[in-house]
């Protein structure tokens, strides 16, 4: 009997040797290909890698300032473009557990000020989805509220508004009061001013030169303006997709598929609450890009390893093509969801 049991320990232990030698060859192998993708692109900024909360890849390449050839550091802020959606989603959402709203309310509950019919048909999930129609606060909508997808930044400003309707509280303090709970201490609205690291935000101009974009957070904060730095972006996806900052059936709220986008990166892909996925993949890749002027950034989980990808780049390259602009984001999302896919495969 105590020859089995040393039998079966010694086993076990090769056994555990090995997978943790497959892990890292597996990681180590990852690291290499991302580094091949970085040496072929003109790419400058932070990317992040972690499974299961460890840092699996994480570099800080180029600089923070151009001008002055200041060196980017990991903990450098940027600023994060429509990955900021998801942070309202989820402030919306917050409420919603609260009961505080419902997302079948008409945004005329809340909205008391906008002087159009459409107010009683448009809905909080409307807004949420961008199946509102709203192009403009005094016109009439583009179209009938649910029937069609149109990608709005108003749509998340009015979201805004109707927190502070709802809390009492300016969306600068909501949003604030989350960070601040969650740990988030890198992560900010603007207007909040006690950002220490943003770093200068860069894009390509007619002639092919980087110029510095003085117009990063011109944008509805809701919408497209939150700073925030890859460690933080990192523990924001724990937090979210552990069911911390919002209930698990919540969450799934979150990447249920409400409205197909023909995207200008990825073609067709479906909506949730502030997050993104091709159809069928809400438990392989989810996340969302971000774009603001200078900043082009991707947040991205992957479920199936409990991975988190991060990556900010603070030079915006080839606007007149968004394909080759997120070219970096997406050839790593895309080597991600081949190691995922193989790993999966190989249990």
């Amino acid at each position: 009997m105590k020859y089995s049991l040393i039998i079966i320990t010694f086993y076990l232990l090769i056994s555990c040797q090995t997978n943790g030698q497959k892990k890292q060859n597996n990681d180590s192998d990852l690291s290499l290909r991302i580094d091949s993708i970085i040496s072929e692109q003109k790419f400058n900024g932070v990317i992040l890698v972690s499974v299961d909360s460890t840092d699996i890849y994480s570099k800080a390449i180029g600089f923070s300032d151009l001008e002055n050839e200041t060196k980017l550091d990991l903990n450098d802020q940027f600023v994060i473009g429509s990955i900021s959606k998801q942070i309202t989603a989820v402030l919306v959402l917050r409420e919603y557990e609260k009961e505080n709203l419902e997302l079948g309310d008409s945004i005329g509950k809340y909205l008391t000020q906008i002087n159009q019919p459409w107010t009683k048909q448009v809905t909080i999930h409307h807004l949420l989805t961008h199946t509102h129609g709203i192009v403009d606060l005094n016109k009439p909508l583009k179209f009938k509220q649910g029937s069609q997808f149109h990608y709005s930044q108003l749509g998340y400003e009015l979201l805004a508004q109707i927190l502070e309707k709802v809390t009492e509280k300016s969306f600068e303090q909501l949003s604030t009061e989350l960070f601040e709970n969650y740990g988030l201490k890198n992560t900010f609205h603007p207007s909040n001013k006690k950002y220490e690291h943003l770093v200068k935000g860069y894009e390509e101009n007619e002639n092919g030169i980087l110029v510095f974009a003085t117009n990063s957070l011109d944008n509805y904060v809701p919408a497209g303006s939150f700073i925030s730095n890859a460690a933080d972006l990192k523990k924001w996806n724990e937090n979210l997709y552990s069911g911390k900052l919002v209930a698990k059936e919540t969450l799934k709220l979150m990447t249920t598929k409400y409205a197909t986008r023909i995207h200008p990166i990825f073609e067709r892909v479906e909506y949730g609450y502030g997050l993104l996925f091709k159809d069928g993949e809400q438990n392989v890749q989810v996340g969302a890009l971000g774009y603001a002027s200078g900043f082009v950034s991707a947040c991205y989980y992957y479920p199936q390893e409990n991975l988190n990808l991060i990556v900010l780049e603070n030079t915006a390259n080839n606007l007149d093509d968004f394909k080759q602009t997120f070219k970096v984001h997406t050839e790593i999302m895309e080597l991600i969801k081949k190691r995922t896919h193989n790993n999966v495969y190989k249990k």
